[in-house]
């Protein structure tokens, strides 16, 4: 992905949320040269992953396949005593028309909440156990595999069973549980706008915590074509003088 798309990217999904009357933190505005002199009191931002992230997964057609987050907050799987938050909260935002591949997380399980603007269409499947169980197969890269099962969810309080391959729309207001192993892809429906989601969930690290059953790369290879003014998460170790906390 062009760095110039990138700044595109985040730039309108600030005007989404001005224009929605939702503020932002003070380091969703942090520019290039505010990340290089960030200090020891905010190395957090860096530890726990927060701020912007977008992706194309691989499909290098972000306007049709992709998705653009903003993490509020998070724990952290690897520093548990340091961050012991159990929780973290995510704006996401999917354009008109915009699809999320099919995926499931090992560990989180969130609420997707539907905030405003158009419509979110969900397709579902369980995984099957022995894919669930492959962790290793599912971040080489291996298929996935879906299960010919009924998938059962959570939408608004109300218990909901649809077949294999089922849909359900959430409208705004409306929210929807998804637990681990739940492969879900989701579309903002075409023509009812953008869709302003927010996400609840348990900690989560999208570095190790996505089986994705056919889509490419989470973490976009970046094209320096333009000097970056908002930075991604995977930034942080290039402009600023903190690391993500490593795992084994």
């Amino acid at each position: 992905m062009k760095r110039s798309k990138a700044n595109d990217i985040i730039q309108y999904a600030i005007d989404v949320m001005k224009k929605a009357g939702y503020p932002l933190p003070p380091f969703a505005y942090y520019e290039k040269a505010d990340w290089e002199k960030l200090g020891e009191d905010e190395i957090e931002l860096v530890e726990n992953m927060l701020g912007w992230d977008i992706t194309d997964f691989g499909s290098g057609d972000f306007d049709h396949i992709g998705l653009t987050i903003f993490t509020f907050r998070n724990g952290n799987f690897w520093a548990k005593d340091k961050y012991p938050k159990p929780y973290a909260e995510k704006y996401l935002l999917v354009n008109d028309g915009q699809i999320l591949p099919f995926h499931y997380h090992w560990s989180k399980m969130e609420d997707i909440i539907n905030r405003g603007g158009g419509d979110l269409e969900i397709t579902l499947y369980n995984s099957t156990e022995e894919d669930f169980k492959d962790v290793e197969g599912g971040r080489s890269g291996k298929p996935g595999q879906f299960a010919d099962t009924p998938v059962t969810v959570t939408i608004d309080g109300k218990a909901v069973t649809v077949p294999a391959g089922g849909k359900v729309v959430c409208k705004p207001g409306q929210s929807i549980t998804l637990k681990p192993g739940q492969y879900h892809q989701w579309q903002g429906v075409p023509g009812t706008g953008d869709v302003i989601l927010f996400e609840v969930s348990t900690t989560n690290d999208d570095t190790i915590d996505n089986r994705f059953h056919t889509a490419g790369e989470r973490i976009p290879t970046m094209e320096e074509d333009v000097e970056a003014k908002y930075l991604m998460f995977a930034d942080y170790p290039k402009y600023t003088k903190f690391d993500f906390i490593k795992h084994d």
